[in-house]
């Protein structure tokens, strides 16, 4: 191994050590991203100094161009075709060309994919505040009386099974009782009653 890094040029040193250290990056940001503590677009708005609600939805969407995430996967691109194609194209200006437009094509075909996961995501998102009216479910973590604390219910809204946070105006509900909404209190709490509540 060390004799093989003394062999290299110092232009091929730098190319492997900021190729090496963008593949580190490149890791790091896809297990975020897939626990879902991607940071890409906050770190996008700090250095730019951007406060703009339509710049940060580009953000996410993935469409936006002058990202950190967007600079790794250029440089991991243009990277790893300059060593992997080194040997096999002569020309050194040649090569920059090729490795620039696969860093290139990497760049777009990562944003595109966002976006495409991006409007997976839209289409399944629920509006709760239109739609959680009337939709039934039963008591997940028993409800406390007079919304003097929360419990968990689980929902049926457009034929798919939601918990959310739940309180209750009447009596306290039980685990399994069966419930309807009543309203959304907020994003993740709903107002519920007893679904068969008698009334004498």
């Amino acid at each position: 191994m060390i004799t093989w890094w003394a062999t290299l040029s110092v232009m091929m040193k730098i190319l492997w050590g900021i190729t090496l250290a963008a593949s580190l990056i490149f890791i790091i940001q896809t297990v975020m991203t897939f626990i879902g503590a991607d940071v890409d677009s906050s770190l996008d708005m700090d250095a730019s100094g951007v406060d703009d609600p339509s710049a940060m939805d580009a953000g996410h969407s993935g469409m936006n161009l002058y990202t950190f995430r967007n600079l790794v996967n250029f440089i991991l691109g243009f990277g790893w075709t300059a060593i992997l194609l080194k040997d096999a194209i002569a020309s050194t200006f040649l090569l920059i060309v090729v490795a620039a437009l696969v860093g290139v094509a990497l760049v777009v075909l990562v944003m595109f994919l966002f976006k495409w996961l991006n409007s997976m995501q839209q289409t399944g998102t629920i509006d709760v505040f239109s739609q959680a009216a009337g939709c039934q479910g039963k008591v997940y973590l028993a409800i406390p009386a007079e919304r003097k604390g929360t419990g968990k219910v689980q929902i049926t809204i457009n034929n798919s099974i939601r918990e959310y946070d739940a309180v209750t105006d009447g009596d306290a509900l039980p685990t399994g009782v069966d419930v309807k909404v009543v309203e959304a209190v907020n994003e993740s709490t709903m107002l519920v009653e007893p679904l068969n509540s008698l009334i004498i």
